[in-house]
């Protein structure tokens, strides 16, 4: 992974000049829309998505799960996948799920979801 560009850092997009293209939005956007099943709220917004980062045509999204047992995992992973798919440019998506480190939705989730998950 010689090319790869961290894209974000707390949902922020990277301000590297060096980004390959417009894709990496795109792809966050894409894959916002995946929810988790048990949840009910965006992937994203929890804070599950680590990176989004692109090599050629082919996307690499590192994420996590909201346990290490998470039932939803492989559904989760295929959605990505395909999310990724959706985008224009995209042939190919990998997905590397990581509990290093843990999920923490206190520090992890987004404010409106802390709101609704009761977090304070």
């Amino acid at each position: 992974m010689e090319n790869k560009e961290n894209s974000m850092q707390n949902n922020q997009p990277n301000e590297n000049p060096k980004t390959e293209n417009d894709l990496i939005p795109k792809l966050w956007e894409e894959v916002k829309k995946v929810y988790d099943p048990e949840i009910g709220l965006s992937i994203v917004d929890l804070g599950l998505v680590y990176d989004i980062w692109t090599e050629g045509n082919k996307a690499f999204v590192k994420m996590t799960l909201t346990s290490m047992g998470c039932p939803a995992g492989p559904f989760l992973e295929h959605e990505v996948k395909e999310a990724c798919k959706r985008i224009e440019g995209i042939q190919e998506a990998s997905v590397e799920i990581t509990f290093s480190p843990p999920w923490d939705p206190r520090e992890m989730a987004s404010e409106e979801v802390k709101m609704m998950l009761g977090i304070f």
